[in-house]
């Protein structure tokens, strides 16, 4: 059967093989033919990149054993016709070059282009051809031979010229965060903002989105020494403190303790579960939370918030804000400090 035989949805719904139909991120399988519709693109993939929170989840579960993550991504991909880590539910994103584009696509984009999808494996067909042959299993990036397509609503960036593909992969893959966290912030009056887990990739760059947004100060939180003496060699937080964020209290006491009150913003950039506690606790009064970790609770959260009589305001970053690959890779450019985390990173994975 022909591709244009069904109707196409700029959502992917027709490629959704449940019964009934839901969207493609909630669909246990996926269509994955190479036959595309009209407004679909066709993408050879080169690399996969696993959001922190699946690799984390796998690499518990299989001890650390890089075959045994391997075969398990691999499964997953060839049962669901997608990656969702079925623990986790979240995915990743992908780097590759387009091999074909439908007539009526509306990405903009053409034949040859190399390009990071920014929307999530959850909901983007794959297939995998070499058997991930070239990924040995203990690394978020991933070498792949194989192909995705994009709908009509995927989103999808040309890679930079001028920077590494590993690391243009390494932005795009949490751009969303610091193009919300400006957002937020520009709308406080010189705002005190407390990041969790602002060592890695994500909170690195809400930090330096929140010091350019107007940030009155910045509290940097990590879970060990180690990260606190990374994180302050690069000055992007003007305090830097060691808690465990999935202990509410010492959480709370960290950001106490560093700017004599609570934060005005706190932003969660971790990925493990039970950190919801504490952020909250952290967090003023009239403040805003935003949860940009996939290992997140929801339920936990909003119930925590209640018992604990918090009036604050609690956001989901979606992955999404208009512009938001552009603003993450200006940042990159622009603050030595936030590239040479990135780079450290891809070298020790």
């Amino acid at each position: 059967m022909r591709a244009e035989a069904v109707p196409g949805d700029p959502t992917g719904l027709h490629r959704v093989l449940d019964q009934p139909a839901v969207l493609p991120q909630a669909a246990t399988r996926l269509d994955t033919r190479r036959e595309l519709w009209p407004d679909e693109v066709r993408v050879r993939v080169e690399r996969l990149n696993l959001d922190a929170a699946s690799f984390r989840q796998l690499e518990r579960t299989h001890g650390g054993a890089g075959s045994a993550v391997r075969a398990q991504v691999l499964e997953i991909v060839a049962e669901r016709g997608k990656m969702q880590n079925p623990e986790t539910g979240s995915g990743g994103m992908l780097v590759g070059t387009v091999e074909e584009v439908g007539p009526t696509s509306p990405l903009g984009l053409a034949v040859g282009d190399r390009v990071a999808t920014l929307v999530s494996l959850t909901l983007t067909p794959l297939v995998i051809e070499d058997g991930l042959a070239g990924w040995d299993g203990l690394s978020e990036q991933v070498p792949c031979d194989g192909y995705a397509v994009l709908f009509g609503r995927s989103i999808a960036a040309r890679i930079p010229d001028d920077l590494p593909a590993e690391l243009s992969l390494a932005v795009m893959d949490v751009c969303g965060a610091p193009a919300l966290t400006h957002r937020v912030v520009g709308q406080y009056a010189e705002p005190v903002v407390a990041v969790v887990g602002a060592a890695g990739k994500s909170g690195s760059l809400s930090l330096a989105a929140a010091a350019k947004a107007g940030a009155k100060r910045t509290v940097g939180i990590v879970p060990h020494e180690a990260e606190a003496d990374l994180l302050r060699g690069t000055g992007l937080a003007d305090h830097v403190v060691v808690a465990d964020a999935r202990d509410p209290i010492a959480t709370r006491d960290a950001v106490l303790s560093a700017v004599g009150g609570t934060a005005d913003i706190t932003v969660v950039c971790v990925d493990v579960p039970g950190c919801e506690g504490g952020a909250i606790l952290a967090t003023s009064s009239g403040g805003t939370v935003i949860f940009f970790s996939m290992a997140t609770s929801f339920s936990a959260a909003a119930l925590g918030a209640e018992g604990l009589a918090a009036d604050v305001t609690m956001l989901v970053g979606n992955g999404y804000v208009p512009g938001h690959a552009d603003y993450a890779m200006q940042l990159l450019r622009e603050n030595d400090a936030v590239r040479g985390l990135f780079e450290r990173r891809l070298v020790d994975a």
